[in-house]
């Protein structure tokens, strides 16, 4: 019978953001920004700032994302966020940010002077990592103490940095050109640091690699005991450099592995005293006794900044183009960096969500980590109970996959392994067309 629940591959989305990208198509007419969130409580807003650049992109990336710019690139793209920023602060007024992140692509990729006029454009939406808790991405390579020093210096709590495997062949299959020595002296900085929340991402399922060379990456790691660590099974989408070098299939041997390291690299992670919130997330005590501005991403907005940046509000989610090949990815930063300042000001692409898909998103942004769906809260919200919303909900406890315990519904660890085929089966038939007939370039 669980079969006929749960079909395919386990191993289907990474459910991030709710819905993704490939959904998104042109908004005709295009929504002003001050119609857009004028109903909107702005006091708890999340601010993200993109920067699409790197030093070299990944074999399995498939983020917005272009290695190694031109040079003058960089800075012209940063005088076009200063625009973006100036133009959207005038349409959405009176926001208060109560978190704030710098993504990528790599931010760090950007040298000081330019990572001091990120943190500007930041104070110039109203936020402030002395003031909002801001976390931000690195990859090995860049960084520095320099750098790391001006981070610091500006109010980070939180570096995220990408090292997703110790072993030099798995690295290789990966398509990572990554020198462990390098990224092994980044770990030293850092841990050395005073940032408050250490992050570190690990990926599992690559060609040759053994759940023993997962675990062995675990070990490796936790001798500089990060205070929150990811691990990822590895995708092979199409256009990414894996992509274009092997066939994209479900190979339910290669699911087998990708789940079996999971298990291990989980059990290690919970014997070396991680708490696990989520299938990719193990956290330890991250609290760094500052005051927290309450920030609920089921509920609470986003405004996005940057070629790539994601923005949402209650029924609209709006960027820019989304790619993944190079030459449209060019094409789109290009297109972003020449657009006039004043079209900044209306949202031309993206989704709007309807009251059932406004539903779905708050039990899948709830369900799939471990705090739960708190169903009195989602009564609460929509005015129905979430299982007449979602039949599969009813299902997910009948099968083993979700438990009550009172109001709150939780995966149980079957359900959690499962996460990536779990989500995938809450999308409304709407949002999963889109994505199926989406023309990825």
């Amino acid at each position: 019978m669980k079969n006929s629940l749960l079909t395919g591959s386990i191993y289907q989305h990474y459910v991030y953001s709710f819905p993704h990208k490939t959904a998104y198509r042109p908004i005709e007419p295009a929504i002003p920004l001050q119609d857009l969130w004028k109903d909107e409580d702005r006091s708890s807003l999340f601010l993200y700032l993109h920067v699409p650049f790197c030093e070299f992109r990944c074999g399995f990336c498939n983020l917005f994302t272009r290695a190694l710019p031109p040079e003058e690139l960089p800075q012209r793209y940063l005088q076009q966020l200063r625009n973006e920023a100036e133009v959207v602060k005038k349409q959405i007024d009176g926001v208060c940010f109560a978190r704030m992140a710098i993504g990528g692509g790599t931010p760090t990729y950007l040298d000081e002077f330019q990572l001091e006029e990120l943190f500007a454009i930041a104070n110039l939406m109203g936020a402030s990592p002395n003031l909002s808790p801001c976390g931000i991405e690195c990859s090995p390579a860049t960084v520095t103490k320099s750098k790391l020093d001006l981070l610091l210096s500006f109010g980070v709590e939180r570096i995220s940095m990408g090292v997703q495997s110790f072993s030099k062949e798995v690295c290789r299959s990966l398509g990572r050109p990554q020198d462990l020595d390098v990224t092994r002296a980044a770990l030293d900085l850092l841990r050395e640091s005073s940032v408050s929340c250490l992050n570190v991402d690990l990926i599992y399922g690559a060609e040759n690699q053994t759940t023993d060379d997962f675990v062995e990456s675990i070990n490796e790691l936790l001798t500089w005991r990060p205070n929150e660590i990811f691990i990822y099974p590895l995708y092979i989408r199409p256009l990414t450099g894996l992509g274009m070098r092997d066939e994209v299939s479900n190979d339910p041997v290669w699911d087998n592995h990708r789940l079996a390291c999971y298990q291990a690299g989980r059990d290690r992670l919970i014997e070396a005293g991680y708490s696990q919130q989520s299938m990719r997330m193990f956290s330890r005590d991250t609290d760094t006794g500052l005051a927290r501005p309450d920030y609920c991403c089921q509920v609470d907005g986003m405004v996005g900044l940057g070629c790539g940046a994601r923005s949402y509000t209650k029924n609209v989610h709006y960027s820019t183009e989304y790619a993944v090949g190079r030459r449209a990815v060019h094409a789109i930063i290009d297109h972003y960096i020449q657009r006039e300042p004043l079209q900044f000001a209306a949202a031309h692409y993206g989704f709007q969500l309807d009251g059932d898909e406004q539903a779905r998103r708050f039990v899948l942004m709830s369900l799939l980590h471990v705090a739960g769906l708190d169903t009195e809260a989602f009564q609460s919200r929509f005015a129905t109970a979430s299982g007449k919303v979602m039949p599969a909900l009813n299902a997910l406890v009948e099968y083993g996959y979700a438990v009550r315990n009172g109001k709150i519904l939780q995966l149980t660890a079957a359900g959690l392994e499962r996460s990536d085929q779990i989500g995938p089966l809450l999308f409304s038939r709407r949002i999963r067309d889109r994505m199926e007939n989406y023309a990825c370039v």
